[in-house]
């Protein structure tokens, strides 16, 4: 389902803060991480300052993505573990915080920098030395499981999504279930369930964001 959002601002905008918000996006091999940051980059884009840093051990390819789609020019984007190899969790955080450095210095605007990571960075980013809000993703069709087996992702982010819920019927789960299990585990904190793919639920995930951030308001379009 394709969806635009409008977010109004007040009739003037606050001065940037000092420092930029910081968001990581983390969760398993294929949940959707990449799409949703490259949406969440384009649209953000457009009335924010906005980099983003990829965490991808293997090569360049979340890097590549992002700034092949057209989501956020190469110099907005950053890659600190392409054949980095294994690191400690104090190490991740040290090259994420360096990368951060080096992006806001290279933009003393921004306002929004997107981290994004897997399940190996998970600990490094949900550090908050290093991120100011979490993003916690995984597939509908294995959040049935992941939601009964519960986990630090699941409990701790300030943000649980489930993508690609157009796949759940396919692979025989139910919605209602991962809704209330995931809720028992995570207590008052939001969850939103999405198809990155086809645009559903996405406007709740820029409204937490901007909400949750404390970022002023300002009018964003999204014509997918």
């Amino acid at each position: 389902m394709n969806e635009a959002l409008q977010l109004m601002s007040s009739a003037r905008s606050l001065p940037c803060p000092s420092s930029p918000l910081r968001v990581g996006i983390v969760g398993p091999l294929g949940a959707g991480k990449t799409r949703l940051t490259a949406w969440l980059c384009d649209l953000l884009s457009r009335a924010y300052e906005v980099a983003a840093i990829t965490n991808d051990v293997r090569a360049r390819e979340d890097a590549e993505f992002l700034t092949g789609s057209g989501a956020l020019a190469p110099e907005r984007v950053m890659d600190v573990a392409a054949g980095r190899g294994h690191a400690t969790v104090h190490e991740e955080v040290r090259c994420n915080l360096a990368a951060v450095a080096e992006i806001v210095g290279r933009f003393p605007a921004l306002e929004i920098v997107l981290i994004e990571g897997g399940d190996d960075n998970l600990a490094a980013i949900f550090s908050p030395e290093l991120t100011d809000l979490t993003i916690y993703m995984i597939e509908a069709a294995a959040a049935d499981a992941m939601t009964r087996s519960g986990g630090p992702g699941l409990a701790r982010s300030d943000l649980l999504v489930i993508n690609k819920i157009d796949l759940a019927p396919l692979a025989s789960v139910s919605l209602a279930a991962m809704d209330r299990d995931a809720r028992g585990i995570r207590g008052t904190r939001p969850v939103v369930f999405t198809s990155v793919k086809r645009h559903q639920g996405l406007a709740d995930i820029a409204r937490f964001i901007l909400q949750t951030g404390g970022l002023p308001y300002r009018m964003l379009v999204r014509i997918p």
